[in-house]
């Protein structure tokens, strides 16, 4: 298999972790929330809407295939959110809700930046590199691919940031099970090499029994020590795994020239620097925020 080589890993990664949090809003912005409770989803937590919001482009998919793709969830948390999600309204109306979620979202957190020509440049970019994605075996990105484009440019930003988030995802799943890593083994692993503490991970629902045998089989592999830290040999793998998730999501951004690449990740900071100071982000867990990797190592 061979990879588009237009950008080196590192920007694929820099761009993805641009782009997150941009994509992120409609899981933790109140907004978000109020569109949500608008339907009937309970709001006390974020649970049952991100699982709405994510799954609706999917159609009414149940908790089998709504499990395989979201993967590092417990199934028994699928099945409690997924069980009532679309007995709470039709995933059409989830779609619009989700709409109307990220342009309020980012209109309270940017501001008069959602108006401003560097965003609409940004999001010409990034629409160009969402529009560039191939589908085959990518579930959700084909399903987010295959929505009608919407027109202000932060809700283009919004729709290309979730396209290429998702395509990501995708080529996520497929990078851990190359490496032999289990849903729950992903988590336990991630928290190994420091990425987020445990607690962070602890709304998956995975139990404690399930959780302590995660680690039992890692550390039979050698890739944790008794401690729950990463070996050497952990670390490693852990570093393959997102190499390989970066080498697997590098073709969209063929659409761009290096040049075009560097300038999208200009125009990007300044508004997740406003997302990312407005603190409705976690600033541990799976979104990228701040995670590097030595691919070197």
């Amino acid at each position: 298999m061979t990879y588009s080589r237009a950008h080196e890993p590192g920007t694929v990664r820099q761009l993805w972790q641009l782009l997150e949090p941009v994509h992120a809003v409609v899981y933790f912005a109140p907004e978000a929330y109020e569109e949500a409770g608008g339907l009937g989803y309970a709001t006390d937590d974020r649970w049952p809407m991100y699982f709405a919001y994510r799954a609706a482009p999917l159609g009414p998919a149940g908790t089998g295939l709504v499990n395989a793709l979201f993967y590092s969830f417990s199934p028994r948390m699928v099945e409690h959110y997924l069980a009532r999600s679309w007995h709470t309204a039709e995933p059409a109306r989830v779609l619009e809700a989700r709409a109307a979620a990220s342009d309020r979202s980012l209109r309270a957190l940017l501001g008069e930046r959602t108006a401003s020509p560097d965003l609409a440049e940004a999001a010409t970019l990034a629409r160009r590199a969402a529009e560039a994605v191939t589908t085959g075996g990518r579930p959700l990105a084909a399903a987010n691919a295959a929505l009608p484009w919407p027109s202000a440019p932060h809700t283009v930003l919004w729709h290309a940031a979730t396209i290429l988030r998702e395509h990501r995802g995708d080529g996520h799943l497929a990078a851990l099970q190359a490496h032999h890593l289990d849903p729950v083994e992903s988590l336990v692993l991630h928290a190994g090499v420091g990425a987020a503490p445990v607690e962070a991970f602890e709304g998956r629902r995975w139990s404690t029994d399930e959780w302590n045998a995660a680690r039992e089989r890692l550390a039979a592999r050698d890739l944790l020590a008794e401690d729950g830290a990463a070996t050497g040999a952990g670390l490693a793998l852990r570093t393959a795994v997102e190499k390989l998730t970066d080498e697997l999501a590098s073709g969209p951004w063929a659409a761009l020239t290096p040049q075009e690449a560097a300038r999208l990740a200009e125009l990007l900071l300044p508004p997740v620097i406003d997302i990312i100071g407005a603190g409705i982000l976690p600033t541990q867990g799976t979104l990228g925020i701040g995670m590097k990797y030595d691919y070197d190592s």
